[in-house]
């Protein structure tokens, strides 16, 4: 018998689930009505498109991040979330989308993927993992633990800040994740970096602002407030006890009149509630670092 495609409805059934859910399973597909043949010949006609095995994309939609992580945990199985660095990615606690997706499969087994690292934990309780933009992913309490064990102590650090300032940081889940995971490197990691955390310590917007910020705790300089309000200004590093405040000048960031004021503005605000400006330049921070905490300690003190 000849195929013809997909009737119009169960197209645009179709077309809805893509939308919500980012990928289409062929458990999805025969649930829409749609029989063995007819996906064969969706795909022979790149109406679908194959992602993983048994995991399509609509032809034609855009290849998006959420696309490439929702077909990874489809591709797993039920169970599956999306966890780690891909996890960290979905919950936006970082930039970077990494090439291989990490998946947490709870319970034994060997399944590979092409393009998946998939994890085995010992144990993946259902509280730990949750939905996220239609994407079943880990927690981003269960996703800071996972990560604590893999990341550098300035990148969970980092991580930490973030899903603090998108208020996504949970007392009560933190808690209650710890109780469940007790006894993992993880945990006792996060634990001892929120034991010390301070929000708002770490979150840097460019690669100037992060060596400056190494700068101040390599010197053993007081924490400063990073990229913090003060009244209507933005200040990149605050230390409000001290009444002091830094700007970083980046090569280019000062070329233009109408920044060149910004500054002035900034400045002659600052003075006038009793804050001390200083600025330091790209070529300070990098090239002169010495002259740079010399400058800043008896303004802060320090060890």
């Amino acid at each position: 018998m000849e195929q013809t495609s997909a009737p119009l409805d169960l197209r645009r059934r179709i077309n809805h689930l893509a939308i919500s859910r980012h990928a289409l399973s062929r458990r999805n597909l025969l649930a829409l009505g749609m029989s063995s043949a007819e996906i064969r010949f969706q795909l022979e006609t790149a109406a679908l498109v194959r992602l993983h095995h048994g995991v399509y994309a609509v032809g034609g939609a855009p290849a998006t991040p959420e696309q490439r992580w929702a077909a990874a945990v489809m591709a797993c199985g039920d169970e599956a979330a999306l966890s780690h660095l891909s996890a960290a990615a979905l919950w936006a606690l970082t930039q970077v989308d990494p090439v291989v997706i990490d998946v947490s499969l709870s319970g034994r087994g060997r399944r590979t993927r092409p393009g998946l690292r998939v994890h085995r934990p010992r144990r993946l309780p259902r509280d730990d993992t949750t939905e996220h933009l239609g994407i079943p992913v880990t927690t981003v309490t269960r996703t800071l633990i996972d990560l604590a064990v893999i990341v550098s102590r300035r990148s969970l650090e980092r991580l930490v800040d973030e899903a603090e300032y998108l208020r996504l940081l949970d007392l009560a889940d933190l808690d209650r994740t710890f109780e469940g995971n007790e006894g993992r490197a993880g945990v006792t990691r996060l634990r001892r970096l929120l034991a010390r955390h301070r929000p708002g310590t770490t979150r840097t917007r460019s690669p100037l602002e992060e060596a400056f910020l190494l700068l101040v705790r390599e010197a053993k300089l007081p924490d400063p407030q990073v990229n913090t309000r003060l009244g209507p200004f933005t200040i990149d590093f605050l230390w409000p006890e001290r009444r002091v405040a830094v700007e970083t000048d980046g090569r280019a960031a000062h070329d233009r009149t109408a920044a060149r004021e910004r500054d002035h503005r900034r400045d002659a605000w600052l003075h006038a509630n009793g804050y001390l400006p200083l600025r330091f330049t790209w070529t300070q921070v990098n090239q002169r670092p010495g002259e740079v905490v010399r400058a800043l300690r008896p303004k802060l003190g320090g060890s």
